[in-house]
């Protein structure tokens, strides 16, 4: 962590408003991109005000074992989360259904597919995929952090992962179907 971040967090830390107005200004487009892979634009804008909120208001709990980037992105990750479980987005238990295995590291697309039509074909997946879906290639939280986040069991990630997986491959062959042919 820079020198100057240090003491922009200590002042933050003894109230200092010009302090987190820094802060802010220094995270803030960056915090936006991150809540805008979640929400649309205004609720982005929300979750990002809020985030910072709570982060000002807990900084007292930030500790230097970790950057201040991530401990503020996890923040506005959360925010963003909280604001989707109250659309009542369903992250739903799959206790009676039968796990597979899951090989977490085969995420390979054709090559000629661009990181823009994956990024877009994450956003047309089930909203309760497209979060640990997101959560995980994207943000890169494993399976432990993501049942924490959203408050569902490991197993649940893992399968949510995979049938997110699998709708991913799916609405990428039909689009390469659709634009290569």
């Amino acid at each position: 962590m820079s020198k100057q971040i240090d003491i922009l967090i200590y002042q933050c830390k003894r109230g200092n408003r010009k302090a987190q107005m820094h802060i802010y200004d220094k995270y803030c487009n960056a915090m936006f991109t991150v809540a805008c892979r979640y929400l649309s634009d205004e609720e982005a804008k929300e979750a990002v005000q809020e985030g910072f909120l709570k982060a000002f208001l807990n900084i007292q709990t930030f500790k230097k074992d970790k950057t201040f980037g991530a401990w503020l992105k996890r923040i506005i990750i959360n925010q963003c989360i909280d604001q989707l479980k109250k659309k009542k987005i369903e992250t739903s238990s799959i206790e009676q259904v039968q796990l597979e295995i899951v090989d977490d590291e085969d995420w390979l697309f054709d090559t000629q597919i661009t990181k823009q039509e994956i990024l877009q074909a994450i956003d047309q997946l089930s909203e309760k995929y497209q979060l640990v879906v997101k959560l995980y290639l994207l943000e890169g939280y494993d399976h432990s952090e993501i049942s924490q986040i959203l408050g569902i069991e490991v197993k649940t990630s893992r399968t949510q992962l995979r049938r997110g997986k699998l709708q991913l491959r799916e609405l990428l062959k039909k689009h390469f179907n659709e634009t290569r042919y």
